[in-house]
């Protein structure tokens, strides 16, 4: 016999199973937004308030020359949209290197302190026993711009040529001194390059950054200057001589120097950097920074910062700029073994 249910116990059912499903499913929202706002704190935790301070940005230069001019008003500029103050610390010496490692020893991977990675990162490695690795040691987060090297001399030096220099080079060796930044920068190996293309011999004399470098050629203590633009101003204002660039083809605000490419010494550098962290920086710190400074790098008066010191616009973005570093760690290896450079093992 069917088992009939009357129509008072069927409403108290009805409300009874509506009332324990109310519950589970009030329930399942309860947790359901817990874990929601545990899910948004998770996501927001590294960044909650970041920055709350002040960011600290290291220039691995002396103050005063293309680099530290460069970074100086990039980080004015960026400071308007991270929303802190950006402050240079300048730690010049070891071919620009100094500042970088110190931060990968150092430093904490909490945002707070970042630096510009030159060229030598990946050549130093190559040349000389160190104590980082410029692939594992750093986090990068944007690539920035690239340099305009040149040779200068003084502008009542005998040589009124690239050319004149080389066979004075050839015929007197290593008498002939060339400052530069550094070991292992690129104002040294374009000199090492020209020197093993044309069989010219010239005296290396390093300097921890371009101001003792300027000072140098103008005081009369080295016969050549090979820098970035800071030799910009004493050129421009008649106390220097620029003989010559090495970028693919000529600057727009010195027109008249040839490039090496042009004279036929196949040399060709802009050394492109920009800006890392230490190792670990939480991902989502990274990408903010990333795209705060890709912010002030597209800025028009950067953009009038690099017109003026006649740099390139070299962005990467953090995966591009990592990638980049592993394939120029490479191709530097390369140069450095060509050069006759290469440490051994």
């Amino acid at each position: 016999m069917k088992k009939v249910i009357q129509p008072i116990a069927l409403r108290r059912r009805v409300l009874t199973n509506a009332l324990q499903t109310g519950l589970v499913l009030g329930a399942g929202a309860m947790t359901g937004a817990a874990l929601g706002l545990r899910s948004a704190a998770a996501q927001s935790g590294p960044l909650a308030g970041y920055p709350s301070k002040p960011i600290n940005l290291i220039v691995p230069w002396p103050p005063g020359g293309s680099t530290d001019r460069h970074l100086r008003k990039f980080a004015e500029i960026a400071s308007k949209y991270v929303g802190q103050s950006i402050i240079i610390e300048n730690k010049p010496g070891a071919g620009g290197m100094l500042g970088p490692s110190t931060m990968a020893a150092a430093a904490k991977a909490d945002g707070y302190t970042l630096a510009q990675l030159p060229m030598s990162a990946f050549r130093i490695p190559h040349m000389q026993a160190v104590s980082w690795d410029p692939i594992r040691d750093f986090t990068y987060i944007i690539g920035l711009t690239g340099y305009t090297f040149g040779i200068t001399v003084r502008a009542d030096s005998k040589f009124k040529t690239i050319q004149e220099i080389v066979e004075f080079a050839k015929a007197n060796p290593e008498k002939l001194s060339v400052g530069n930044t550094g070991t292992g920068t690129t104002p040294h190996l374009v000199i090492e390059e020209l020197g093993m293309r044309t069989g010219a011999k010239f005296l290396h004399v390093p300097f921890k950054g371009n101001s003792e470098n300027t000072l140098a050629l103008l005081g009369g203590h080295t016969d050549v200057l090979s820098d970035a633009t800071g030799w910009g101003p004493n050129v421009d204002a008649g106390k220097m001589r620029l003989l010559m660039t090495f970028g693919e083809r000529r600057t727009k605000r010195w027109a008249y120097a040839p490039t090496a490419k042009e004279l036929g010494y196949g040399i060709v550098s802009n050394s492109p950097y920009g800006i890392v962290a230490p190792k670990g920086l939480d991902p989502r710190i990274q990408k903010h920074l990333h795209d705060v400074f890709r912010k002030a790098l597209d800025d028009p008066e950067h953009l009038k910062m690099l017109d003026t010191l006649d740099q390139e616009y070299w962005y990467k973005s953090s995966e591009d700029y990592l990638a980049w570093a592993k394939q120029t760690l490479e191709s530097e290896r390369r140069l450095i073994d060509a050069l006759g450079l290469l440490k051994k093992s």
